[in-house]
């Protein structure tokens, strides 16, 4: 009996997504951008309606006024799918047409979305993939702002959407949009009361926003983010038919696994004298995630060169061999050239953040 327990608290510490169905799957940090799982992550897949992830950043960087009033084209008529069932000729905001792509994943609204933006799908369309190469999008391809793939495919990576995810995310709007479980509007002709399709943010009491999609093509797919003390995280998952179960259980393993580290404060840091022969300041502090037995292999090195600038040099931090970040290291007048100096291991003041 001993052993069977055994056995099985080994395979649920150790062995924590033998049960998930997904095809692919990231889990990524949203602040850092440390990657923490993956599995076939860069494989191509079709991605569905998180594809309106992209098209709502467009939008929102795109459209000056989001209060304004346009008026719903005959491009709706062609929609099908998920709708929230704008008529021709309807006057309506594009902030609410914001709200019914995310919530409701609106076909319809992506289409409005897209002549509104640009006056053409296909001008939109160049602006998505000129995006996702801007931020890092290796693996990615959109040929329409919605996901729909009968006519049209878009094709990405969970990799690549996280990727996405985390840009997004950077953007007050889209988080405060992605985050609403339920929204109203009333627009020249009709009132609508939108409730938001991804489940998670009702079943799991730290989700923050995400997007979810389907087509019979792309199966089930979700994009999703959550928070729980100061660990922001993301999820991806493609082709998985237990997207929410698979998120929630992906998210419990890294919170618990996870914690995130002030490994350099600011406020209370000091520099060795004898590097310079002026004051020697930094502006940032520096935060990752760590698991507790990776703390002690955290080291860093500071390395100064006289340019004649404000900014004489910078402040490396390494998890054992890799680079996870540096800091800028400043100083308030023009000095005199030393010699560079490397300080493994040796960070005064570090504090570590544990709540």
């Amino acid at each position: 009996m001993k052993k069977t327990i055994f056995l099985f608290l080994f395979i649920l510490l150790f062995i924590p997504f033998k049960v998930l169905a997904a095809s692919e799957i990231m889990v990524m940090d949203l602040d850092s951008g440390r990657v923490l799982y993956e599995n076939n992550a860069d494989e191509k897949r079709l991605i569905a309606s998180i594809t309106k992830i992209m098209t709502a950043i467009i939008v929102i960087e795109n459209v000056k006024d989001l209060e304004k009033q346009v008026t719903v084209g005959e491009e709706v008529l062609k929609s099908y799918g998920t709708n929230i069932y704008i008529g021709v000729g309807e006057k309506i905001k594009v902030k609410d047409l914001l709200y019914g792509l995310l919530l409701r994943s609106g076909n319809d609204a992506a289409m409005t979305l897209a002549i509104t933006t640009t006056g053409s799908s296909e001008e939109f369309v160049s602006l998505m993939n000129k995006k996702a190469e801007e931020i890092g999008m290796t693996n990615t391809i959109f040929q329409n702002p919605h996901g729909l793939d009968e006519e049209t495919k878009n094709y990405s990576t969970a990799r690549d959407m996280a990727i996405l995810s985390r840009y997004a995310n950077k953007n007050k709007i889209y988080r405060m949009i992605s985050k609403t479980k339920k929204y109203s509007v009333q627009t020249s002709e009709k009132s609508y009361l939108w409730y938001n399709r991804n489940k998670l943010l009702s079943t799991y009491k730290y989700c923050t926003g995400g997007k979810n999609g389907y087509t019979p093509s792309a199966g089930k797919t979700l994009v999703t983010t959550a928070s729980k003390e100061d660990l922001n995280l993301t999820v991806v998952t493609l082709n998985d038919p237990n997207i929410y179960e698979s998120h929630e259980s992906l998210y419990e393993y890294y919170f618990s696994k996870y914690k995130k580290y002030k490994i350099i404060d600011k406020d209370n840091f000091s520099f060795d004298k004898t590097l310079f022969d002026k004051e020697l300041y930094i502006k940032d502090s520096f935060e990752y995630p760590l698991k507790e037995e990776e703390v002690s292999k955290v080291r860093t090195k500071i390395v100064i060169e006289n340019k004649e600038r404000k900014h004489v040099g910078n402040i490396y931090i390494y998890l054992e061999d890799k680079e996870i970040g540096s800091i800028p290291v400043y100083t308030s007048g023009n000095t005199k050239e030393k010699e560079e100096v490397s300080l493994f291991a040796k960070i005064k003041n570090w504090i570590f953040d544990r709540s």
